[in-house]
C-alpha cells in the first residue's frame, strides 16, 4: 500500500510541475471500480512526444519554480525522474503499470487496480449490486453501454443530465477538452442510444438515457 501511495502521490506532483495553470480546470482525480485516473492540461517541452517522456530524458519541468519549491521542500528528491519514480512504484506494489494518454494538452495517467485487489473487491460485493445486468433487464443493458465508455463521454452525460440545455462550448469549457472532442464524444453517445437531440440548436434541448 505505501508503494502504491507513493506512485500517486508521484503522479500528482508531476501534474503539478507541469499543468499548464493558465487553464482553470483542476487537476482532476477520480477513482472507478477498477482504476484510478489523474489528469492535467500539460505542456510538454518543445519537440516532446510521449515516447519520449516515457524514455529517459533531462529535467524540463514547465513551471521550474513550482519545481524548486517542491525539491526545497524534500518533495522531490531529483528533477527529471518523476515518471520512472511512478513505474517503479507501481511494481514495487504489484499493481499494472499505468497507462499514459496524451492527446494535445491533456494528460491522462490511468493506474489500473491489480487483480488481487479485484478479485477482493469482487467477493465482497452484495449480490443485488450485480443483479440487474446479469438479469438481461433494459436497466441492465443500459448499464452495460455507460460502463463501456470513455470519461469524456461519462462527464458528458453527467453536465447534460444536470442542464439539458447546456451548450456544446459550455460542455468544452467545463472539461477543458476542444469543441470538436465534444462532437465526436456526442456522436459515439447518439450512436449507443444514450443520448439525443430534440429541437434545434438553438432553443433546442439534449435528453440522456444513462
Amino acid at each position: 500500500m505505501l508503494s502504491l501511495m507513493s506512485a500517486l502521490r508521484e503522479a500528482v506532483l508531476n501534474a503539478l510541475v507541469h499543468r499548464d495553470y493558465a487553464v482553470p480546470a483542476p487537476i482532476q482525480i477520480r477513482v472507478y471500480e477498477d482504476k484510478m485516473r489523474i489528469w492535467n492540461p500539460a505542456i510538454l517541452p518543445e519537440g516532446w512526444n510521449l515516447e519520449k517522456l516515457l524514455g529517459l530524458h533531462a529535467s524540463h519541468p514547465y513551471n521550474p519554480d513550482v519545481a524548486n519549491a517542491f525539491f526545497r521542500s524534500g518533495e522531490i528528491e531529483s528533477w527529471g525522474r518523476g515518471i520512472e519514480r511512478i513505474f517503479s512504484a507501481c511494481r514495487e506494489s504489484g499493481m499494472p503499470p499505468p497507462v499514459i494518454r496524451l492527446e494535445g494538452h491533456d494528460l491522462w495517467m490511468e493506474f489500473p487496480f491489480s487483480r488481487q485487489y479485484l478479485a477482493a473487491i469482487a467477493s465482497s460485493t452484495p449480490p443485488s449490486r450485480r443483479s440487474s445486468e446479469e438479469s438481461g433487464s433494459p436497466h441492465g443493458l443500459v448499464d452495460g453501454l455507460v460502463d463501456g465508455l470513455v470519461e469524456n463521454q461519462r462527464e458528458i452525460l453527467r453536465i447534460i443530465k444536470s442542464n439539458p440545455q447546456v451548450s456544446k462550448r459550455e460542455m468544452a469549457k467545463t472539461l477543458a477538452i476542444s469543441t470538436t472532442a465534444i462532437d465526436k464524444n456526442i456522436e459515439i453517445l447518439k450512436r449507443k442510444g444514450l443520448l439525443r437531440r430534440i429541437g434545434p440548436a438553438k432553443g433546442g434541448r439534449w435528453e440522456a438515457f444513462e
